[in-house]
């Protein structure tokens, strides 16, 4: 049987996804934990960590039965990279700061199997259990299950949500709050009239086109993360594996001292 993706599911539901971010790990394991904890998914930063190809590859083919969807951000617009990961289970690509409709469709089309893209071929992989496929039938499960989105992290990105929004196999328009916050001259002001505007926007946008409103950044907030599902967000970024090490290890630290007298 082919491999689903619960996010897709989750979306075409209506319902929202909840997806980890991955800075600190490098081991298999992670997809089992992350999946135990109830996330939707979890994301692979190659952005913002020193997370090799071989490391990010070995957690995506482990999600793959787990059931959790394996999700790299990349590094840039080049996508050789991502392609590499998606031949080894990854089942959905984060794409940073996308500024226009032309740089949306060079994702695509590099993400995408042909006919919706031109993504060369790899053959039989996690995603089929290696198990003899018919090619049509690998790339057409390859499409179904792969997850595109499209980060905003710019006031041009912002103005070109539309734009973005309209191409052909990109799923979500995820807004990349410190980023664009930091991009207007308002850093960490993340309740900011502009930020909400950006919000608005992209959200109608996306409802113009069938996509769908992602969310980064905000998780700390979580009565804003709420006001944001509510005007539509639907893919929800919550905190980092480094982020929830340190929030159990303080609480822990906090609980020991006083249980030993300070």
């Amino acid at each position: 049987m082919p491999v689903s993706n619960r996010v897709k599911e989750r979306l075409a539901r209506g319902e929202t996804a909840l997806c980890m971010a991955t800075r600190l790990a490098r081991t298999p394991e992670i997809a089992m934990i992350a999946d135990a904890c109830g996330f939707d998914a979890f994301f692979i930063d190659m952005e913002h960590s020193a997370i090799t190809l071989d490391a990010a590859a070995a957690m995506c083919t482990a999600a793959v039965p787990v059931g959790i969807a394996p999700l790299v951000r990349v590094a840039g617009h080049a996508f050789h990279d991502a392609t590499r990961l998606m031949d080894l289970g990854a089942m959905g690509i984060i794409c940073p700061d996308v500024e226009t409709g032309e740089q949306a469709q060079a994702f695509a089309a590099a993400c995408r199997f042909p006919p919706l893209g031109a993504r060369s071929v790899g053959g039989v992989g996690p995603l089929q259990g290696y198990r003899a496929t018919p090619l049509g039938e690998v790339n057409a499960q390859g499409n179904d299950a792969t997850l595109l989105v499209a980060m905003l992290e710019s006031p041009q990105g912002i103005a070109n949500a539309d734009a973005i929004a309209a191409v052909p196999g990109i799923d979500v328009l995820l807004i990349g709050s410190n980023d664009l916050c930091t991009a207007m001259g308002i850093p960490g002001e993340l309740k900011h009239p502009k930020l909400r505007e950006a919000y608005e926007a992209t959200m109608r946008a996306c409802a113009r086109h069938g996509k769908c409103l992602g969310i980064g950044g905000i998780r700390a907030d979580v009565a804003h993360v709420a006001e944001l599902v509510a005007l539509g967000a639907r893919f929800v970024i919550a905190a980092s594996d480094i982020q929830y090490l340190m929030a159990a290890a303080r609480s822990e630290v906090a609980a020991l001292r006083k249980a030993a007298g300070g």
